[in-house]
């Protein structure tokens, strides 16, 4: 992902938002009843329409919803699979004037390429590390536990010239009986593997926000979280309905000599648009990492997103 602390988009729809992969806290289940089922075997469209885009939102269409952008195309060899089973998940990156598959990519946070999976009820989420041939084939495994529809999300900057990062997302079909979930409550503080996550700060409509989380374990900060990806933190949000991505980046780095080891790990974002978000915050510690997940609202969809946050009072900004 690209190094500069910024979103290049979200798309809409959710209550209109982290080696190996991960699964979201159980603290964040929802306590709705699930719907009936319905037979997944279908694979869904390959591009999703973004949200129309009101006063003061973003006009750059949101990355992931698109299979090819910017000169490339995502092909993805494995558009289907079973519930439970575990496969591999097989795709390139083609270069649309060439019609080739790139091999060349820059490196960034540590990796060539981010590889995100994400159900459409965003109850389930992995990031993968993909392995590429030197053909310019990726192949990752990966055991996605409900049917239903999913997004694969390739996140990768080209090593070409002044190129910038591009997001491209194909749909991908887990065959079974689908129970989508409802989005999880906008809780501000979330449970992972008895580690205590509490996220400050809100995220706005077309204009930079700061979000803080802050890591504790047994009621104590965690002040040694271990580097994951050139970071302390690693964030991916994604707009609900239509599972729009946006680019977060930690503000600080390990060993930029003002970026500490926690117990706070600090982004700045930027929403595309007014909705429901969900985010995942992937952080290393004791050698496992975790993810801990959040839904948000941005634009005032939720009461407690344009209370003051901490440290705010009339007459202050944050």
């Amino acid at each position: 992902m690209q190094t500069g602390l910024k979103i290049t988009a979200f798309a809409a729809g959710l209550a209109a938002v982290f080696g190996s992969a991960y699964t979201v806290g159980g603290a964040l289940e929802p306590a709705a009843a699930p719907k009936e089922p319905a037979h997944q075997d279908a694979h869904a469209e390959k591009e999703r329409p973004a949200k129309k885009k009101g006063a003061g939102e973003s006009r750059e269409l949101p990355g992931g919803l698109q299979i090819s952008r910017d000169g490339f195309t995502l092909d993805l060899d494995t558009p289907r699979v079973e519930a439970g089973e575990p496969t591999e998940l097989r795709f390139s990156v083609v270069d649309e004037d060439t019609s080739r598959k790139v091999t060349a990519f820059r490196r960034e946070h540590g990796k060539e390429l981010h590889l995100i999976v994400a159900s459409d009820d965003l109850a389930t989420y992995r990031h993968l590390h993909p392995v590429r041939a030197a053909d310019g084939t990726w192949s990752a495994p990966v055991e996605l536990p409900e049917a239903g529809g999913y997004r694969v999300f390739a996140d990768f900057t080209p090593d070409a010239g002044n190129a910038e990062g591009v997001t491209l997302g194909a749909d991908l079909s887990v065959a079974g009986d689908a129970r989508p979930e409802p989005l999880p409550a906008a809780d501000r503080t979330v449970t992972v593997d008895g580690y205590e996550v509490t996220l400050a700060g809100a995220l706005r409509p077309g204009a930079a926000g700061e979000l803080r989380l802050e890591v504790e374990k047994d009621g104590r900060p965690v002040t040694d979280l271990q580097p994951y990806l050139g970071a302390y933190g690693h964030l991916v949000a994604l707009r609900a309905g239509d599972l729009a991505y946006l680019h977060v980046h930690p503000n600080g780095e390990p060993g930029d000599g003002r970026t500490t080891p926690g117990p706070e790990v600090s982004f700045t974002a930027t929403a595309p648009s007014k909705g429901a978000y969900r985010l995942f915050l992937d952080f290393r510690h004791e050698g496992k990492v975790r993810t801990a997940a959040f839904t948000v609202h941005a634009g005032g969809a939720s009461p407690e997103e344009s209370a003051p946050e901490d440290g705010e009072s009339a007459g202050h900004g944050h």
